[in-house]
């Protein structure tokens, strides 16, 4: 007889293989008593319930494979053993809970997805006999939920609170994983398939929670509901939906990438498979879904943000471009043939406004991911010999498909735009189009060399080939919509060649007429949004004019109409809209003139470009006053929350140039804050270009300098603008942003301990203390203020207490300067300071010679303020240690405290009074001087 368990074990597993189940079942059971290891004994177990399976003893199979599981929870072959002996038992619900454990660590076996289809119909059909109600979920809650959900008759007012309990259960980690156990996943697929808005959104949220950081449940629930159908519920026509399904998808990816919440679950977590192939196929089917007719403009437009978001690296550091490597050999011609759609054509797929732009954005940021010369090369190719085939002298239709294609590539990677621009007859094919009769010939045309006189190279060209059928074109034509664009593509003109050239071919007239037409068209609702949008264009170039921008401003209905279309977040229009504000606000930069080199230029005779009346200040401010009662600030918000694809770089340093124009006036700060410009500021100062976060960085600083905190950044808002003023405190910035962010921080300082820890966390403190030392008086006062209120901070307190540093010394100086606002700041932070740490009394007699000199002087300073916290810190130094109390006393110090403890009552100084009576009294209980009646 054998009395090794592993031999036993093997000798079972022939008697299995043989089909002879009970003597496998004995070998198993007499290795059992023999063994002592763990692991082997899950073995034996799991075996044994496999030889009660075929022996259809399926309680002892069950509780065999139980013990299995007992000792190794992710015992897959156990857990499967067991759902099928459940399953025979009817005990549907905990089978059911085994096999999408089973499913969850190996979502691509076949086996479990099919057992888990098979007994989630067999739940379903004795849940609708009623015959399972009781047996089927352990967590009643979540059953109650799904059968209020699914009944018709329920109440809407139930079936609403149902469905935002459902919400709030998924997004719980405990919660998720109750409804995926118990047939979750089923259930909530059948209320996709109510066709019910309402049920739809809130199955989709429910299912985004429980993907939430778990890559395991992401897995199998994109397994089980199939990227197709995920695909076909974002490409409805229902802006709500498409967005929901899209956020679901989007948390997927982000746990098949590992990114997102960073939570650990266990065995589960470490045998998920490589997650490849599922983004693939992820992939294909956006890419799939940019060109298909079945899809709404809404699908198109979140299949083309999950592109740009998830395709290109996130840190350019990171090595791997082979996402967008894939992307390029399998879809750069759909992108292509999503921005080459000219809406006016019948064919044309559905579209929103932001489609086309949206795809030439993707374009841009597959462009810029690419890291060689090799790999932008056969991006080229592709996109050449794609447009070469589009291109068809006898199908005018087709060719112009290659030319708007050519225009979406010149609003995405430019510098590729621009190569393709040199390919043979292409610009000679736009120039063309411009004097054909056909009006959607003309209009593809001039919107192209709108985006091609962008590069001055061009534009040479252009103007010398262009700009007189561009005149002829908005002289003759009766389409507003071409009349518009030709104006914009001769303002464009005009700016590319650094002069008025193309404007002033116009013969009927000036810029303030050319505006007053665009304005015009901006209030005319009649017209198309896509168009209007181009008279927003036309004004950005326009209001470079000082007449164009004031009588802009004054034109109420014009105002709101572009606030309206700035809303509706598309790039162009943003870039536009803030180009104008910042033209109407003179927030662009200037170069000042030097006097001398001035005068030495009339001198030569040479042209001195002056000051138009209206960029003087005056104008400037009643323009800034003008945009803020038309609720330009409440526009900017809503621009600053455009997506990321949208809002670019250079938008945003816009937005900030004029969001600093409306702080400038400390009157005009409250409104900014309360039309929601605190919140809009915050991203700005954080991302964009480094001119644009330092500008929405000052205008933070000028918000926080002489606002409640608690009310312009409620809640945990106001610590995210710590940074953006910390930013601030460097020599490279200008003297008023270093001094307008030290009186933020004094603001802040003031508010909280929090707030204090967190400008010591941002490392600001040696900034500070520079800037006390600072020669400029407004700048060290600032400084000593605000370091006035970090000295309540402990670890503030500690790093003057801390040996090797002067921080105390300089605080005593500052207290003996002429000025007198530092010297209140200084001498209430000594105050504070000795207050605090008894070790500073002892060590501010060291620090200085003159600490005596200053100390007395403080005392007897003429305003009442400084002479408080001079006798403040006396009391400190007194009652601190009796040693240097008896020092004090030896000095003239005991003459000013007897001088000020004696004066008769008085309401003024009642508080000076009394703090040097308590340094009389302190002295009396050391011994060191008696009262007035013993001496």
């Amino acid at each position: 007889q054998m009395e090794d368990p592993i031999q036993l074990k093997e000798e079972g597993n022939k008697y299995f293989q043989a089909h002879d189940y009970e003597k496998a079942a004995q070998s198993y059971t007499q290795a059992m008593k023999l063994n002592k290891d763990k692991a082997l004994q899950a073995v034996l177990y799991r075996n044994r319930a496999a030889c009660f399976l075929k022996k259809e003893e399926y309680a002892k199979a069950a509780s065999d494979a139980s013990r299995a599981i007992d000792i190794n929870a992710a015992d897959l072959k156990a857990l499967y053993r067991r759902s099928q002996a459940l399953e025979r038992l009817g005990k549907l619900d905990q089978a059911f809970k085994d096999a999408q454990k089973c499913a969850t660590i190996e979502p691509r076996n076949k086996n479990f997805q099919e057992t888990l289809r098979r007994l989630g119909a067999n739940i379903q059909e004795k849940v609708d006999a009623g015959g399972l109600r009781i047996q089927f979920s352990t967590d009643s809650r979540v059953q109650k939920m799904f059968e209020i959900l699914l009944d018709e008759n329920s109440e809407k007012e139930k079936r609403e609170k149902a469905a935002n309990n459902l919400i709030v259960l998924g997004r719980e980690e405990a919660g998720a994983e109750r409804i995926f156990q118990n047939n979750g996943v089923s259930l909530l697929l059948q209320l996709i398939e109510t066709k019910n808005a309402e049920l739809i959104l809130a199955a989709v949220r429910t299912l985004s929670g429980m993907c939430t950081g778990h890559k395991a449940r992401a897995t199998a629930i994109l397994h089980c509901l199939g990227i197709d159908s995920i695909c076909m519920w974002m490409a409805v026509d229902n802006e709500e939906i498409s967005l929901a399904v899209c956020n679901l998808l989007q948390t997927i990816i982000d746990c098949l990438l590992g990114q997102g919440k960073e939570e650990q679950h266990g065995k589960e977590e470490a045998v998920v498979l490589d997650t490849k192939k599922d983004l693939r196929m992820i992939t294909m089917r956006l890419l799939d879904m940019l060109v298909s007719k079945k899809v709404s403009g809404q699908g198109r437009d979140r299949a083309l943000n999950l592109l740009n978001k998830n395709i290109p690296r996130r840190d350019l550091k990171d090595l791997d471009n082979s996402r967008t490597i894939f992307v390029i050999d399998n879809g750069l011609k759909k992108i292509l043939k999503v921005v080459g759609q000219i809406p006016e054509m019948p064919d044309c797929l559905p579209l929103t406004e932001n489609t086309q732009l949206t795809a030439s954005v993707l374009l841009n940021k597959l462009y810029d991911d690419l890291r060689c010369d090799p790999e932008r090369d056969n991006y080229r190719v592709i996109c050449e010999e794609y447009i070469k085939s589009k291109i068809d002298p006898q199908d005018m239709d087709k060719t112009l498909h290659a030319i708007q294609m050519v225009s979406g590539v010149l609003q995405g990677p430019f510098d590729l735009g621009n190569k393709l621009l040199g390919m043979k007859g292409v610009m000679e094919m736009m120039v063309a189009l411009c004097g054909s009769e056909r009006e959607i010939d003309q209009l593809v045309a001039v919107e192209a060399l709108i985006h091609a006189s962008t590069k001055l190279s061009r534009a040479t060209f252009i103007i010398s080939n262009g700009v007189t059928l561009l005149k002829e074109i908005y002289k003759k034509t009766k389409n507003e919509k071409i009349k518009i664009r030709a104006l914009v593509g001769l303002c464009k003109l005009g700016s590319a060649g650094g002069t008025d050239y193309a404007l002033r071919q116009f013969a009927e007239g000036s810029t303030e007429k050319l505006a007053k037409q665009c304005r015009k068209w901006l209030c005319n609702t009649s017209i198309d949004a896509r168009t209007r949008k181009w008279a927003v264009e036309g004004l950005a170039y326009l209001t470079l004019d000082a007449d164009v921008k004031d009588d802009f401003v004054e034109d109420e209905p014009a105002l709101q109409a572009m606030f309206e279309l700035a809303k509706a977040s598309d790039k162009t229009i943003l870039y536009s809209v803030a180009s104008a504000l910042v033209n109407c606000t003179n927030s662009y930069d200037t170069k000042e003139l030097v006097p001398e080199l001035v005068q030495l230029a009339r001198f030569s005779k040479q042209h001195v470009p002056e000051e138009h009346p209206k960029d003087k200040k005056d104008f400037v401010v009643k323009r800034v006053k003008r945009l803020l009662k038309a609720g330009v600030v409440s526009a900017l918000a809503c621009m600053v929350k455009a997506d990321s694809a949208i809002l670019t770089d250079q938008s945003k340093e816009l937005i900030a140039r004029v969001f600093l124009a409306l702080c400038e006036d400390p009157k005009d700060r409250g409104t900014v804050v309360a039309q929601g410009g605190g919140k809009a500021l915050i991203p700005l100062a954080v991302e964009g270009t480094d001119v644009g976060k330092i500008k929405a960085s000052h205008a933070l600083a000028k918000i926080a300098a002489v606002s409640n905190p608690d009310m312009a950044f409620p809640g945990e808002r106001v610590y995210e603008v710590v940074r953006p003023l910390v930013s601030l405190l460097n020599t490279e910035r200008d003297g008023l942003q270093n001094y307008e962010a030290l009186l933020g921080l004094t603001n802040f300082s003031g508010r909280s301990d929090k707030l204090r820890m967190k400008i010591v966390k941002e490392r600001a403190l040696p900034d500070i203390e520079n800037y006390m030392f600072e020669n400029h008086d407004q700048l060290r006062q600032a400084a000593t203020e605000c370091m006035c209120n970090l000295v309540l901070n402990k670890e503030v307190q500690e790093r003057f207490v801390a040996d090797g540093n002067d921080r105390l010394k300089l605080v005593v100086l500052l207290c003996g300067e002429e000025d007198e606002k530092v010297q209140v700041a200084a001498a209430g932070a000594l105050a504070m300071l000795t207050a605090a740490q008894k070790k500073l009394c002892s060590k501010m007699t060291e620090v200085t010679t003159q600490w005596l000199e200053i100390l007395q002087r403080l005392c007897l300073h003429e305003n009442l303020e400084v002479q408080h916290r001079g006798l403040v810190i006396a009391f400190n130094l007194i009652s601190a240690d009796k040693e240097l109390a008896k020092k004090l006393v030896e000095t003239e110090l005991l003459e000013i405290l007897t001088y000020h403890g004696k004066q008769a009552d008085d309401p003024k100084k009642q508080h000076i009074i009394n703090v040097a009576r308590d340094c009389l009294t302190r002295c009396m209980d050391y011994g060191l001087i008696k009262p007035l009646s013993q001496a």
